[in-house]
C-alpha cells in the first residue's frame, strides 16, 4: 500500500509547538472599519504583507505596531507622501524613520 501525503494548498496555517497559529493582517479606515484583511501562518513576519495592505489607499498617516517597523515598508510609506507612525524594534539602530504621533482630545 503506498501512502500519499497530503498535499496542502495554500493555507495560512503555521505550525508551532502550541499548534496551529494564523495572523490577521488588517488595514482599516479612519474610523476603524476594515478595509482590507491578508492571513499569513502565525511564524511570518508582520512587514511580509506590509506593503500590499497600504497598496492603492491615499493616506496620511500610516500607524502600525513594531512588527511593521522595517525600512522597505518605510520607504513605501513615505514614497506614497504619508508620514509613518511606527514605533522601532529594539534592534533599530536609526529613530529618524519612524515618527510618534500625540493625539490629544481637544475639547
Amino acid at each position: 500500500m503506498v501512502h500519499q501525503k497530503k498535499q496542502q494548498g495554500i493555507e495560512a496555517m503555521g505550525k508551532s509547538r502550541g499548534g496551529l497559529s494564523t495572523k490577521i493582517h488588517a488595514a482599516v479606515d479612519a474610523l476603524g472599519n476594515p478595509v482590507r484583511l491578508f492571513l499569513t501562518k502565525g511564524q511570518a513576519s508582520d512587514h511580509t504583507k506590509a506593503q500590499a495592505l497600504i497598496e492603492g489607499f491615499n493616506a496620511t498617516y500610516i500607524i502600525a505596531d513594531k512588527g511593521y517597523d522595517s525600512d522597505a515598508f518605510i520607504t513605501a510609506i513615505q514614497n506614497n507622501q504619508a508620514i509613518p507612525v511606527i514605533p522601532p524594534r529594539r534592534n533599530r539602530n536609526s529613530l529618524e524613520t519612524t515618527t510618534k504621533l500625540s493625539i490629544r482630545n481637544e475639547t
